[in-house]
């Protein structure tokens, strides 16, 4: 609240519960973001109200969501997650699948969604030039994408890349939007 006092309307989240508890306890015009890996069965918790769901790993995902929004009369905006670290446990699409959603018959007959743009996460490291290198891969897919299949489509304008730890050097490689949390509410519990 104190945040939102001083004009922040722009909220994420990592747990579709979590989220869907908070929207119900705090002001109607905060903007909700979820930024966390999403199963689909936790797609109907936040429909209602979210606003860009960041973390579309699959067109299965994908179809859940369009599914649901269609039942809110919505169309929810959503970012495609892409794998871009060294580490197996980070979730995400890698661009030959990304091109293969992108021109599936399925995803085409979606009409309660928006593809806003890509998100991505780095490798946890110290290794600026690695982090670097994995943020400047996911803005090169951006762009790709971009000329591909949203090139008369100006909503297709989001690099969601950096987090509390590495921001900065996601600024510098293009990030559109920045997830930092922790920064801003210290760690986890």
């Amino acid at each position: 609240m104190e945040l939102y006092r001083e004009g922040q309307r722009i909220f994420g989240e990592n747990r579709a519960q979590e989220m869907a508890a908070k929207a119900k306890m705090l002001p109607a015009d905060i903007e909700w973001h979820l930024i966390g890996h999403l199963q689909t069965n936790k797609v109907k918790l936040i429909a209602p109200f979210v606003s860009l769901i960041h973390s579309v790993d699959s067109q299965r995902l994908l179809a859940e969501i369009d599914c649901e929004a269609r039942k809110f009369g919505r169309t929810i905006d959503c970012l495609l997650q892409f794998h871009i670290a060294q580490e197996e446990t980070k979730f995400g699409l890698d661009e030959a699948e990304a091109r293969v959603l992108l021109e599936s018959d399925a995803f085409k007959a979606m009409q309660n969604i928006r593809i806003r743009g890509v998100m991505g996460m780095a490798t946890l490291s110290e290794n600026s030039e690695l982090v670097r290198a994995e943020f400047r891969q996911l803005h090169g897919i951006f762009d790709r994408l971009k000329r591909a299949h949203f090139q008369a489509n100006p909503y297709f304008q989001e690099v969601s890349m950096g987090m509390s730890s590495d921001w900065k050097i996601a600024v510098e490689e293009g990030s559109t939007m920045v997830r930092i949390g922790s920064l801003l509410f210290g760690p986890r519990e």
